[in-house]
């Protein structure tokens, strides 16, 4: 059948995809480490075409950069890239939060609408997952459940090209600070987990209450690689 290729392809794509974005969040693959289409297609035993498609959808991601000499590379960030990822996280949360405490946001009207409480209770059980995940020390996880979290939430607010800028600029946070974490041995108690308590004031619309948890996950954050950094 015409389709079966296509659809063939289209997951193979997926699949490499999914598990390059898995060894970069990992801290896997080494900031700078560069590799070919070619070479990806010979580890994974398929044809160019797919993984050519998976790392063009990874450097539109912030995964990965295209590399004119080499083909593509993790990128290599810098303390500095860190705190400007800090600051334009911080521009665009505060955006939405001011948003909504300036008019009646339909995301979050009424907790009794069933619509609503059922959006904000699968926003919360992300939180939770990632809350738990952060507890036991499971920096993989962790980093999974917390881009889905502000994913879903930041897709609250109804502007999707918002939603989107703040994802790539969360994925680039945590390529820049896992190669800083891994080197930690215990990374339990030692990373932010305040994602219910966001949601909570969020729902409550105590939107002055959500920018100072916000705030002060970005200080620790940061305190936190450039510790890390200076070591």
């Amino acid at each position: 059948m015409p389709g079966n290729g296509a659809v063939t392809r289209s997951t193979l794509r997926q699949q490499i995809a999914d598990a390059l974005r898995d060894e970069v969040l990992a801290g896997r693959l080494q900031p700078g480490r560069a590799f070919t289409v070619k070479e990806i297609a010979d580890q994974y035993g398929v044809s160019a075409t797919p993984v050519r498609e998976a790392l063009v959808d990874l450097s539109a991601q912030g995964l990965l950069e295209a590399d004119q000499h080499r083909g593509f590379r993790v990128p290599e960030y810098s303390l500095d890239d860190y705190r400007s990822m800090i600051e334009a996280r911080s521009l665009v949360t505060d955006g939405m939060f001011q948003a909504l405490a300036a008019h009646h946001h339909p995301a979050f009207a009424d907790p009794r609408d069933t619509r609503t409480a059922a959006a904000l209770a699968a926003v919360r059980r992300r939180g939770e997952e990632a809350q738990r995940a952060a507890a036991a020390g499971d920096l993989t996880v962790l980093i999974g459940y917390d881009l889905r979290f502000w994913r879903e939430l930041s897709g609250l607010f109804g502007n999707p090209y918002l939603a989107d800028f703040l994802h790539r600029l969360r994925v680039q946070s945590w390529v820049c600070a896992v190669q800083h974490l891994r080197r930690l041995p215990d990374v339990r108690g030692r990373l932010w987990a305040g994602h219910t308590e966001l949601v909570d004031a969020l729902s409550r619309r105590e939107t002055e209450k959500a920018r100072a948890i916000v705030a002060a996950a970005n200080a620790h954050s940061l305190a936190l690689v450039e510790r890390l950094a200076a070591e």
